[in-house]
């Protein structure tokens, strides 16, 4: 289970770090005062603030303010759904023991860079202490309106916090719409629920994180670079911090959740094949900054021995028909053959190749399988709009060079053979009859019994023995994911030079 341990460090001891900024020590301690003041205030006001004709009034405010829609809301429909299984009453503003709960939530908002968030997203502005502690300590000075604002907004915040945590905030394959509607396979207004019923509540909200090595590794090294104090979490995010904020993102998105997968990241130019406890990684050639190969999460279904090229679109455009004009041998030679959409082989004539040039939409050009066939002697075929595979390639030499984004966009990968071999023997299949299919030269498909799930990531940092390895951001996206997450542009944050 994935620990909260530096936030209860927080709670628990001060480690004074030299390098911390002057004013950790002053916050921190102005934290403890917070906290002591709060174990006075849960004991000597909670109970002249929930009288049983406020409560009742504080149910009727929450129910009214949810139905009228006016907050500004990450998760609308998820508040009120938490709500409805809470019978519209109070979760945050309650009575002791179950008030600690609340002030574990607002510390999980003071601390969410340390899972790589960012704070501005968490209604800061709304949830401050000085206002959870006049409605604690003052609570006749403090309308019900405000009460239940401060409520609202303290579950939309936990709520968001549990869905970023699982899913991140930018997720290419999911709306907000969906995760709000809990039509995503998790949903957060159940976490929070269990939670809120729970003896850890930060360690079951926390549960909501990806379970994978990979992340695990880059949270561990994020609590490091960003320090433990809670004077750090109010800071913009440093260079380093971000860094690896940004792929704890990505990682978020790929939802690794399984020892039994194969990885291949871009930056890397490299695939890991994950299984059963051990690791296999192999060299890949990756798209070109004009082509690049894009992210997903699919499963391989099946691979072909010997396989057919049906060469893409824009490649029989733009490179295929050209090269047959200017030479008329070309198509023999490698092994190429023309056909209409009817299914007719063509033997054109330059004149003819010219025709169709005009017209490409109306023919389409296969590569027959063969040393020199551009998918090499085997395909790994899994569902993916992008229409892109994983193959061997007959250009061995390509594996050597140091920056491999050198493809259309379909992923080349390096002794094609050995991850075949690897992937018939995870999936309990005969490795022998694969070999003899291999040697005989002849197509025929492979169809795994147990779909092997694939995730293309694009990871510009790893962890390695500890330490941060830079990668390069081969398609330049960092920068505009950095600005999506942290706003470098928003005079309200302060930002933090090394």
């Amino acid at each position: 289970m994935y620990k909260t341990k530096v936030m209860k460090r927080q709670i628990e001891e001060h480690r004074y770090k030299p390098g911390y900024r002057t004013h950790t020590l002053m916050l921190w301690s102005l934290f403890l005062l917070i906290l002591l003041l709060t174990l006075f205030w849960t004991r000597t006001a909670a109970a002249k603030v929930y009288s049983a004709d406020e409560d009742r009034s504080l149910r009727e405010e929450l129910l009214r303010q949810l139905n009228q829609d006016k907050l500004e809301l990450n998760f609308p429909v998820s508040v009120k759904r938490l709500y409805h299984t809470a019978n519209g009453f109070p979760l945050w503003l309650v009575k002791e023991p179950d008030v600690q709960h609340t002030w574990a939530a607002m510390l999980m908002m003071d601390c969410v860079l340390q899972f790589g968030l960012n704070q501005s997203d968490f209604h800061p502005k709304e949830l401050l202490y000085s206002k959870l502690h006049d409605i604690l300590e003052r609570p006749d000075q403090v309308s019900i309106g405000e009460k239940a604002q401060f409520e609202i907004y303290l579950s939309d915040a936990v709520l968001s916090f549990a869905a970023y945590l699982h899913f991140g905030k930018y997720n290419p394959y999911l709306t907000k719409e969906q995760i709000d509607n809990s039509k995503s396979g998790f949903d957060p207004a159940e976490l929070v629920k269990k939670a809120l019923h729970s003896a850890d509540f930060m360690e079951t909200i926390a549960s909501a994180q990806p379970k994978d090595q990979l992340y695990k590794a880059l949270q561990d090294r994020l609590h490091v670079v960003a320090g433990v104090q809670l004077g750090d979490c109010y800071e913009f995010p440093e260079a380093q911090v971000r860094k690896i904020a940004l792929n704890m993102e990505r990682l978020r998105w790929a939802a690794l959740d399984t020892d039994n997968f194969i990885q291949v990241n871009i930056p890397s130019y490299q695939l890991s094949f994950f299984h059963h406890g051990k690791l296999d990684t192999f060299r890949v050639v990756i798209g070109k900054p004009a082509n690049p190969t894009p992210t997903l999460k699919s499963a391989i279904t099946y691979f072909t021995i010997a396989p057919e090229w049906r060469v893409p679109k824009k490649i029989f455009e733009r490179e295929l028909l050209p090269k047959a004009i200017k030479d008329t041998a070309y198509l023999n030679s490698h092994h190429y053959m023309i056909y209409n959409n009817g299914g007719m082989l063509i033997s054109p004539s330059t004149s003819y190749l010219r025709k169709i040039k005009e017209n490409p939409d109306r023919y389409h050009a296969t590569q027959s399988a063969g040393c020199d066939n551009a998918l090499g002697q085997i395909v790994f075929r899994f569902a993916n709009i992008y229409d892109i595979y994983l193959h061997d390639s007959p250009e061995r030499e390509l594996f050597y060079k140091e920056k491999r984004a050198l493809s259309h966009g379909c992923i080349r990968v390096q002794s094609a053979a050995r991850l075949a071999s690897l992937i018939m023997a995870n999936d309990g299949q005969s490795v022998a009859t694969m070999n003899k299919a291999l040697e005989l030269g002849n197509k025929k498909n492979f169809r795994l019994i147990k779909p092997l799930p694939i995730a293309v990531t694009y990871l510009t940092c790893e962890i390695k023995d500890g330490a941060v390895i830079t990668l390069d951001d081969v398609y330049g996206l960092d920068p505009a994911l950095d600005i999506m997450l942290y706003r470098k542009n928003d005079p309200a944050l302060k930002i933090t030079q090394n």
